[in-house]
Formats: C-alpha cells, structure tokens, sequence
C-alpha cells in the first residue's frame, strides 16, 4: 500500500536499491480500499469509479518499477438503491480495464473475497465467477484466512476451489491475531502442498487498537508458520 503519486523516479531507484541489498522481495501491492481514495469499483458515481481505476493503475505501475508481481482486487461495495448485478457489473468493468494495463507491466490481478470488511465478492465461488467473467488471462484469486473463518467457512475448501487459479493468500487468525493462535493451520500446507501452490504466504496481522507489539507478533506468524511447513 502506498501513495505511488509521491514517489518519483528517482525514489523508486532508491527504493529498489534498497530492496536488493537487503535481499527483499516484494510479494504484492493493493490500493488502499476504503478510507481517503475510497476505490469503490462498484460506486454508482462514473468519476468514483474512474478515480478507483486510476488508483489501481498507479499502484500496479508503482508495484511493476520496485519488482511486485500481483496486485490484489477487492471488488468494491455495493451501496443502497444499486442493485447487486449492477454493482457486479461495474466492479467487472473495472476489473478489465485495470487487467489490460495489469498486463502490459508483466502483473496479474488478483481478486480477493473480502467478507468482513465488503459486500460484492464474499466467497471463494464469487471470486471465481468475476474471474471467469473477465475473460482476462492475467486475473487470478486469492483469500485472506480472516474473511473465511469469519463466514465460518473452511480454509481447505477454499484451496481446493481456487486450485491453479490461486496465486496469493493473507494469513491471519481470527482477530487478526498471529496464525496459531486459535486455529490450526497445518491442514491449510498440506492443501497448498496438494494443489502444487508456489506462491507466498503474507501475514496481514495485528490491524488495529493498541497493545500490540508488531515485532513479537511477527516473530510468532514465522515461527508457527516454520513449524508447521517443516
């Protein structure tokens, strides 16, 4: 996540320098959904949505310059009076415009079903369709274990549905606590394993409130994370 506006050239040179001295690799960018810029992809508002695709698209060339493969696609949010097939139907319209510029930077685009915090693309099968619905090579999915264990739902189900189309997962547990804190994920690897995933594992973790100490939650996310991959 970033402001790409405010980063030049001459910034991202340095940036990348950086990345390669400390041998870092970027895994994924993804505007900012909600907040400031907003990004409804599904906004009743033409300019919304035209600022949204413009938002992706400097995020994705931002991503492209420092190295970043994947942009996430969080499919935007359908408000009163628009009917959820409209809101689908812009959210798509968007997502082919953005795709086409994706593809011409080398980045696939991946949509994320975003239960807890949206109301357009919620499950792994609603991810799926918009991909297919694009008909754009470079679109993709992914999940964040968070949005699945709120809707209850099972983890291994959504692998299996995604299967090759999967390129990209958050992991977090519930609360966005550090992974294994209430849930046991080494069913999740074994899915992965199956499945032939060589993608990352991200940790989104700790968003929010006071009291946490981002070093000690990272340090137990790579821990656990370690321990159950060996």
């Amino acid at each position: 996540m970033a402001y790409p506006p405010y980063i030049d050239d001459t910034e991202r040179s340095r940036i990348r320098d950086l990345l390669k001295k400390h041998g870092i690799v970027i895994s994924s960018v993804l505007p900012c959904p909600g907040g400031g810029m907003g990004n409804n992809v599904s906004s009743p508002i033409k300019k919304e949505r035209e600022t949204a695709i413009q938002s992706y698209k400097d995020c994705i060339k931002l991503g492209a310059d420092l190295g970043a493969k994947i942009c996430l696609y969080v499919a935007g949010w359908q408000i009163y009076g628009v009917e959820t097939t409209q809101a689908l139907e812009w959210s798509r319209e968007c997502l082919i415009e953005i795709a086409k510029f994706a593809n011409e930077h080398g980045v696939i685009v991946a949509v994320e079903p975003t239960s807890m915090d949206s109301n357009v693309i919620e499950t792994a099968d609603d991810a799926i369709s918009l991909m297919k619905s694009t008909e754009q090579k470079n679109v993709k999915v992914m999940f964040d274990t968070i949005h699945v264990l709120y809707r209850k739902e099972i983890i291994t189900d959504y692998i299996a549905a995604m299967d090759k189309d999967l390129v990209h997962i958050h992991i977090s547990d519930l609360d966005r606590l550090p992974p294994g804190s209430q849930t046991d994920f080494s069913l999740m690897i074994e899915a992965l394993n199956k499945i032939g995933y060589d993608g990352y594992l991200t940790m989104e973790i700790g968003l929010g409130g006071r009291g946490i100490d981002t070093n000690a939650f990272a340090k137990r996310a790579y821990d656990y994370m370690k321990g159950v991959m060996r």
